[in-house]
């Protein structure tokens, strides 16, 4: 059996007002992996990662870290850091008397802390920055002060809670592949939460996409994009067509009034399914083209946004988006191409057609 640096089981949390924030999580999490707990507000990431640092108990359930249990243990006993938003420097200190301030309440050696401050330091980038009050540093300076303060007590995992929220867009961008390469130097686990998809796209190493107090899909971030188990995950990573289909046989499916060859086998005759076609997986033929069987669309709109146009085109009583390189004018009729792997077959997100239906009601 592979030996997990934390294991969570079953874990249950309903707080005193009776929320329901987690309903059973399992999960694993390895040595030296980003990992990243995403999800809409009120997913129960962060309380999973609270719970894993310390702060809450769960109301059932179990955390085991290198196989032992750890649910009673108080954050101090853990060796677990953790960064918050609000990264909680003190203002009244100077950056290296910020980094130190764990083996300095330790009472360690003044000469090797000294040497561990440098280290970290360099590590975030901000070697020479010693001397400077942590007030007259940027958001994202105070973050990386935030972070070598974390890791100069040499943890196992470091939490991270939305620390990139505070910062501005080019910076946050910025500081995504800081955090990156920060991790793969320091071979420590980081255990991040954030509801930003694009965020966990670009660092992480495992993705667990979370959805009402549930883990819906557990995979890289090629595999959470590629192929969504179901429709809540094709919708909240990145953009998506999705549509109610049928699948009338292995590798034929029906969609946008049309059979699509597709690769997906197993889901029996005539069944009920969701179709996912990502948007730049659409392709975008001249109605004049001679082509039978596929959908015939118009097109609604064209955006242009940089490094592709965004094309809204209406197909019968559904609308495609699309995204390209070569743009069509508002206006013209069009065919609908997809190629058979481009199209992903899910089966019916019963839920998030029953919250359809409740809202409807």
């Amino acid at each position: 059996m592979q030996d997990h640096l934390i294991v969570l089981q079953d874990l249950c949390m309903v707080f005193s007002d009776g929320y329901e924030a987690l309903k059973g999580i399992n999960l694993y999490i390895e040595q030296n992996e980003f990992l990243t707990l995403l999800g809409p507000s009120g997913c129960g990431k962060t309380t999973t990662l609270r719970i894993v640092g310390g702060f809450e108990k769960p109301t059932l359930g179990d955390v085991l870290y290198r196989g032992k249990s750890i649910v009673d243990l108080p954050p101090y006993r853990r060796n677990i850091n953790t960064v918050f938003q609000r990264y909680a420097l003190f203002p009244h200190m100077n950056v290296a008397q910020n980094v130190s301030f764990g083996p300095d309440m330790r009472k360690e050696d003044r000469k090797e802390t000294a040497r561990q401050v440098a280290k970290m330091l360099e590590l975030v980038n901000l070697s020479g920055f010693e001397k400077r009050p942590v007030s007259s540093l940027s958001g994202g300076q105070q973050q990386r002060v935030a972070i070598a303060r974390a890791l100069i007590n040499k943890p196992d995992v470091l939490l991270l809670d939305e620390p990139l929220g505070a910062l501005d867009l080019k910076l946050r961008k910025e500081m995504q592949g800081e955090l990156k390469r920060i991790q793969v130097e320091s071979g420590i686990t980081f255990l991040y939460v954030t509801h930003d998809q694009e965020e966990a796209l670009t660092m992480s190493d495992t993705v667990v996409v979370m959805r009402g107090g549930e883990i819906q899909q557990v995979g890289t971030p090629q595999d959470i994009y590629n192929e969504p188990k179901n429709a809540f995950v094709a919708d909240f990573i990145g953009e998506s067509n999705i549509y109610a289909g049928t699948m009338v046989a292995d590798r034929r499916a029906i969609f946008l009034g049309s059979e699509f060859p597709c690769v997906d086998t197993g889901f029996g005759q005539n069944a009920p399914v969701d179709v996912v076609l990502r948007p730049e997986d659409v392709k975008l033929k001249p109605a004049q083209a001679q082509m039978s069987g596929v959908p015939r669309g118009k097109v609604l709109s064209t955006l242009f946004k940089g490094v592709h146009y965004e094309m809204s085109v209406q197909v019968g009583e559904d609308t495609v988006l699309v995204h390209s390189t070569h743009a069509r004018e508002p206006g013209a009729e069009v065919l609908i191409t997809v190629a058979p792997s481009d199209i992903h077959i899910m089966h019916k997100d019963a839920r998030a057609h029953r919250e359809e239906k409740d809202e409807q009601l």
